[in-house]
């Protein structure tokens, strides 16, 4: 096609995408502007799974928008420079996916699907040559993780292709001529997948290394001193639904695992678990282990969706992955929450800023990679208590960024970084600071923290039996500092059960019994899913005793944190233990059933699955209740689950209401498994019915839904209303005075109503496809978050900033990119739809750039009454705490 000049380019682009967005037309889905169908007519195309596609088998040419990511494509924060150092010549050289420094400063890279390069970095303000990249000559391939460890490469391998055996391995200089040639298999580690084998990481005293793998590896031989117990357990109340698109079926605990292996390979201990899809781990001065974990992206929208995120892991520790909608909540006892949530991506590398010359801020920060989003976030830690808070900001950005691996240079202090993977165009960059902060080394020693401590000590019995233990452990059963609690349960669970079975069954403090009964449930129970011919038949006598000692809590005098405790502990040991008898089963519903429902939804979503599995007679009314008044999806859904198993307490109106809500969900929107999911809860609900019940509601069973769009789903309150378009000026200074006595709950519902969950996180729920809206009030005045919502395109973040795409053939896409593979790039179309996704063969991109227009619409406010509005802000400022002042 003919060229044009670069600005008439983008006037171009911008004018047919603000004319498009405008006139609620798309320039996304076709190539050409065109009207919008109406959402019946396109919801079943929508509906249609995709088959999935094939991954490339090579890196395509570079040709077009087919190269590494120019840096006029790249952003890094204030004072911070990015060059390109070198395009990789994908067809020669592969797609790059790790990096580390030898002994002698120099850099060596790993090809996902091939072998190891060295090289020299070239001073500041130079680039690479491809004649300077030198094959390392080892009898290596898929290398995704790698350390110069105790003078020799080791490296972790997990070879998609089986081309050679997945595991460790140590690589050395046979004969001193400065080359690698010598490979050494130090452990055979079975991996079939992109989540398995990955990082090697040296433990601060040298001594020891953590290999990190992810949920699709099998677990080697664990050696008996792991300080993780080796009670796994699915720990399902109800029975759990597998992927809707059959991902992970079957594959139970313990998930991905840090293994704390010694140096010749042969001793492995689990030493945490529970983990999706780790790729990279980093120590920080203190000592402590940091991960990024993956979320699952066909879990959008549902309840258990949990977004990426950065894990302390800590000795014995279990951070809950289960396959399909069966994962732990961060607000479940038997598993440890984030340090920090992110949001949607794939997590790769991981690094600390020690020894880069960087202000000290940045030297200290954690970075954790983003590979789908091109991403590379500085994740500010604070001590607290016994682990860890953290804050993240974007360092470096960029669309599209694949980014695989990130270090310091010991020598010059910049941060290199590849990017690549999945045979995608690869580079390598380098980040140096040119500001002029100061960059004076910071101190090194770690710091001391009594709350650390404490469970440093309490660690140590970890993975031994100890008579100490017990003692030790057992006023710290009621910690109020998660982290610590965790460790003294954990060093319980590795003593022998004789020893400490009558202490939790008769310990008189019911803050410390609900912690001691979860550690007895666990460790003297078997989970179904996890039981085999060697396990002991279920102990009757333990079981009556258990649940007496339960029943004689009185769990409407606890705190929320032991009563979560006490109704997940009963969860754990029904599961493992089983119903208990009538009179037992009564008693538990009489201590339940009056706290259902509770403040919050955190608490509802364990009572409910309780006394629904309990039969409780009230269950379904309250379920139902709650369906029609909470305003998120995914609450909505979570009781709905509950329930579906539920056969008490139903009226032919409660069934019909249940019913009725299907329909409505049918046009919620999610990841690409939402829809299947849906279906399985009324699939099990419909065969909970009795045949008098199917035939009295044949009609409406047999009802399809009406289709309606997600704004048009989440927005019926406003239907009749006359549109005012409020000045900035005019709700700021409403503020001013205006934010006292607000009403919490119109709030909430100001928030969905408006289609915030749709593209928003708040708390645990809403979509992932705009910022997270969780801590606005830590970052904005009312005057700023007002200014967010009437000037969407004012101030646009970075990370879902949509690009403008041009084709060769003239085709226009306009989206945030959302994933790549081989030559081929993914842009997601529309934001309150994860799954309306169009993909581009970057060899005919003939040019991409940012959008300054905001895929948030204009207008927000325009059918809100000022109090609906000054009700919203103040939900949004508060952080969703009913307690907040703004509320008094």
């Amino acid at each position: 096609m003919l060229s044009m000049p670069r600005i008439g380019l983008r006037l171009v682009m911008r004018s047919l995408v603000f004319f498009a967005l405008f006139l609620n037309f798309s320039v996304t889905s076709t190539g050409r502007v065109h009207a919008v169908e109406s959402p019946d007519k396109k919801a079943p195309d929508a509906a249609k799974a995709k088959p999935k596609k094939k991954r490339s088998s090579e890196v395509g040419p570079a040709i077009n928008g087919n190269t590494a990511t120019p840096i006029d494509l790249i952003k890094a924060i204030d004072g911070f420079e990015v060059e390109l150092l070198y395009s990789v010549p994908g067809q020669d050289q592969g797609s790059w996916v790790n990096l580390c420094t030898d002994d002698r400063g120099r850099l060596l890279v790993s090809d996902q699907f091939g072998g190891l390069y060295r090289i020299t970095p070239p001073p500041i303000g130079e680039e690479i040559d491809e004649t300077d990249v030198e094959p390392v000559p080892a009898d290596i391939r898929g290398v995704n993780g790698m350390i110069w460890y105790r003078g020799a490469l080791y490296v972790g391998v997990n070879d998609y292709e089986q081309k050679m055996p997945s595991g460790i391995y140590r690589i050395t200089d046979s004969d001193g001529d400065d080359q690698l040639d010598k490979v050494e298999t130090l452990r055979e580690v079975s991996s079939k997948s992109d989540h398995g084998v990955h990082a090697l990481v040296p433990t601060l005293d040298g001594e020891s290394m953590y290999l990190i793998t992810g949920n699709n590896t099998i677990p080697t031989k664990i050696a008996d001193t792991s300080p993780v117990p080796q009670i796994w357990g699915e720990d399902h109340l109800l029975p759990s639904m597998p992927d809707g698109r059959g991902h992970n079926r079957g594959v139970l605990a313990p998930g991905g695992i840090v293994y704390r292996i010694t140096p010749d390979g042969t001793h492995f201990e689990a030493f945490a678990n529970g983990f999706r899809n780790i790729f990279d781990a980093s120590i920080n001065k203190d000592g402590e282990l940091f991960t990024y974990d993956a979320d699952m992206e066909y879990d959008f929208n549902t309840p258990w969706y949990r977004p990426t995120r950065v894990c302390h892991v800590t000795s014995g520790a279990e951070f809950g992955w289960r396959n399909g909608a069966g994962k732990r909540m961060p607000f479940y006892e038997d598993n440890l929450p984030p340090v920090l949530d992110i949001g949607p991506g794939s997590p790769t590398g991981t690094t600390f800023g020690y020894g880069a010359k960087f202000p000290a801020k940045y030297q200290d920060a954690f970075y954790a990679l983003d590979w789908s989003w091109g991403k590379l976030y500085a994740v500010h830690l604070v001590p607290d208590g016994s682990s860890y808070k953290a804050t993240k900001e974007e360092f470096v950005t960029g669309a599209p960024l694949p980014i695989t691996d990130a270090i310091i240079h010991p020598e010059d202090g910049a941060m290199y970084f590849t990017i690549g993977g999945r045979r995608v165009q690869s580079g390598l960059y380098r980040v140096t600071y040119v500001g002029n902060e100061s960059t004076a080394p910071v101190s090194m020693e770690p710091t001391f923290n009594e709350a650390r401590q404490t469970r440093h000590q309490l660690e140590s019995f970890h993975g031994k039996q100890d008579p100490a233990a017990i003692d030790a452990a057992w006023p710290h059963l009621s910690n109020p500092d998660r982290f610590i609690r965790f460790a003294a349960r954990t060093a319980i669970e590795h003593q022998p059960l004789d020893t400490w079975t009558e202490k939790a069954l008769t310990e008189s403090d019911p803050a410390k019994q609900v912690t001691a009964l979860l550690a007895l449930s666990r460790a003297a129970g078997v989970c179904p899913d996890h039981r085999n011919d060697a396990s002991a038949p279920v102990n009757e006598t333990l079981k009556n005793r258990i649940f007496e000692a339960i029943v004689s809590i009185d769990a409407a005098s606890l705190n929320r944190t032991s009563q979560m405790i006490l109704v997940r502990t009963t969860q754990i040991a029904l599961n493992r233990f089983g119903k208990p008898n009538a009179s037992l089963t009564e008693q538990l519903i009489a201590s339940f059933d009056p706290l259902f429902p509770a403040k919050t939804p955190e608490q509802n979503w364990l009572l409910c699955e309780t006394l629904a599995y309990l039969q409780a007679e009230n269950t379904a009314a309250k379920a139902i209740a709650l369906i029609e008044s909470v305003p998120t999806q995914e609450e909505q859904m979570q009781y709905a689950r509950s329930i579906r198993f539920l056969t008490n307490g139903w009226t032919p109106e409660l069934r019909e209401a249940y019913f009725e809500w299907f329909l409505k969900a049918a046009n919620y929107q999610g990841g690409a498994s939402f829809e299947k999911f849906i279906e399985f809860i009324r699939n099990d609900a419909v065969a909970s019915l009795t045949e008098q019940e199917k035939n009295s509601m044949a009609e409406l069973l047999a009802r399809k839904p009406v289709r309606k769009s997600v704004l048009e789903n989440l927005g019926a309150v406003f239907e009749g209303r006359e549109s005012k378009e409020w000045t900035l000026d005019e709700l700021s200074a409403a503020t001013k005075t205006g934010l006292a006595n607000r009403d919490f709950v119109n709030g909430q519902k100001m928030f969905a109503a408006s289609g915030c969950y749709a593209c928003h996180r708040f708390g645990d729920q809403g979509g992932m496809t705009g910022p997270d809206l969780t801590s606005a009030g830590r970052r904005y005045s009312p005057h700023d978050l007002l200014d967010q919502v009437v000037n969407p395109s004012k101030v646009i973040n970075e990370q879902f900033s949509s690009v403008l795409v041009l084709t060769d053939s003239g085709q226009i896409h306009t989206g945030v990119v959302v994933n790549l593979n081989g030559d081929t790039l993914t842009i997601n179309t529309d934001l309150t739809n994860p799954n309306q996704r169009v993909t581009v063969d970057r060899k005919e991109i003939e040019e991409m750039e940012v959008s300054e227009v905001s895929a948030m619409p204009t207008g927000l406010f325009n059918r809100m009454t000022k109090e609906e509005v000054l009700d919203l802000t103040a939900y949004l400022l508060s952080g969703g705490n009913p307690d907040h002042a703004y509320f008094q």
